[in-house]
């Protein structure tokens, strides 16, 4: 993984690479997985050192508290990011999996196959596990990837990015599969290699992201903000309403999965409002509320700048609404098609709700924290797609692939099915 050649160089190298890597066998690539997580544990010391360094210079330099928290990598991380590979192995390849089959005639057999999309270009936030979650994902579904993480992480990440290249290649993959940027000039170049670079994946500000997909001509997929929500029915049970309310808000405040608007209907306000309050007080959360809730906790007042905005942080705004479908509405007007849900009693009102908000991950009764590619078990994520294209939601190794479509003959032409004498199709489904 040099970092004295071109980004044009590189991104060729990987498109060489992942040609290779894309025929690399399941067996290779969990040896490798496993390599790399031993590797990662052997130069534990080093890693967390490298993390140190980045931290304080963070620190010196006033890294908002969300950020510096998303860039702590410790032993603990660590551990979590090397379980995460184990469980990656454990996983089916996504590759060369016949999605169907079907005859066109005798002896004339059409398949269409998953494969990896080619060479991955990842932009990605300061949280160094990301580096290792997002490269592993894509080993193990055959692709390529260029890595730009953020600057306030270069140690962390330039550490992380030579041992698991190392460890890969030793293990028997291709080199160069794995390129890890380090400038903004970086970005630059590479959102000029549409002819190198297949998949653009920005993880970042809803800024950021229109920024990137306005800037190349590579197919981009990524989400543009995470702003979830959590709607408290009228029939709601409180306890679980506020056991829901404040996991999804406090359990993790820096990240997209987290709930930025609380919504209660009307008809449990006075009863829901005082408790939840007094819960995520004990959380250090900020609150902001709509004229109705201010009526009757004492917040901050929120405008409609706030229902629109993601905070990343101990921030919250609520606001009281008149049944499930002002809910449903207010969600598809402000969200951002993220993860929304709802507490409820009733199956038929959680089914409308699951129906009609237009959000990649939509829940019942359960917390916007679990919209998460490991939580869901599909390894990890890439990042999560609030896009209608080929991949939504937690992106993991099926938003990896793609598909070819393979047809097996036996000298047929397409002269023999055509005119007055032409043979006939059978389109039987082979599975």
């Amino acid at each position: 993984m040099s970092r004295k050649m071109k980004i044009s160089e590189r991104a060729a190298a990987a498109k060489a690479a992942s040609i290779r890597l894309g025929a690399v066998k399941t067996e290779v690539k969990n040896t490798a997985l496993n390599e790399i997580a031993k590797a990662l544990q052997e130069h534990s010391a080093e890693i967390v050192k490298a993390n140190e360094r980045d931290l304080e210079a963070a620190r010196t330099s006033n890294l908002a508290a969300p950020l510096l928290k998303r860039l702590k990598f410790d032993e603990g991380k660590l551990a979590d990011v090397c379980a995460g590979i184990h469980s990656l192995i454990k996983l089916p390849d996504p590759v060369g999996r016949t999605l169907c089959a079907t005859e066109l005639d005798e002896g004339l057999e059409l398949y269409r196959v998953s494969c990896p999309i080619g060479v991955i270009g990842v932009v990605f936030e300061s949280r160094p596990d990301a580096l290792v979650q997002i490269s592993t994902l894509c080993l193990k579904s055959g692709n390529a990837v260029l890595l730009k993480g953020g600057s306030e992480a270069a140690h962390t990440n330039r550490i992380l990015g030579d041992t698991i290249a190392r460890a890969a290649e030793a293990a028997g993959l291709p080199a160069d599969w794995i390129h890890l940027l380090e400038t903004r000039q970086d970005v630059a170049d590479l959102l000029a290699l549409d002819d190198r670079v297949d998949l653009l994946i920005p993880r970042g500000s809803n800024e950021f992201v229109r920024h990137i997909m306005n800037s190349t001509n590579i197919p981009v997929l990524g989400h543009a903000a995470g702003i979830c929500h959590v709607y408290v029915a009228a029939d709601a049970d409180l306890d679980m309403a506020v056991r829901v309310t404040v996991d999804s808000k406090c359990q993790y405040v820096a990240v997209c999965n987290a709930a930025e608007t609380l919504l209660v209907d009307a008809a449990l306000a006075e009863a829901f409002l005082p408790r939840v309050q007094a819960a995520l007080a004990a959380c250090h959360c900020r609150l902001k509320g709509c004229e109705r809730t201010r009526a009757i906790i004492p917040v901050e007042p929120a405008t409609d700048e706030d229902w629109a905005t993601e905070y990343l942080d101990a921030i919250l705004s609520i606001k009281v609404v008149d049944g499930l479908d002002a809910a449903i509405d207010h969600i598809n007007r402000y969200g951002s098609g993220h993860t929304d849900t709802i507490v409820t009693a009733d199956r038929d009102q959680a089914e409308r709700f699951l129906n009609l908000v237009d959000s990649a991950d939509v829940f019942w009764n359960c917390s916007t924290r679990f919209s998460d590619g490991y939580r869901y078990g599909l390894g990890a994520e890439v990042g999560v797609s609030t896009s209608k294209i080929h991949a939504r939601g937690p992106v993991g190794l099926d938003g990896l692939v793609i598909y070819k479509w393979k047809l097996y003959g036996k000298g047929q032409i397409v002269a023999d099915y055509t005119g007055p004498n032409a043979r006939k199709f059978t389109h039987k489904k082979l599975r």
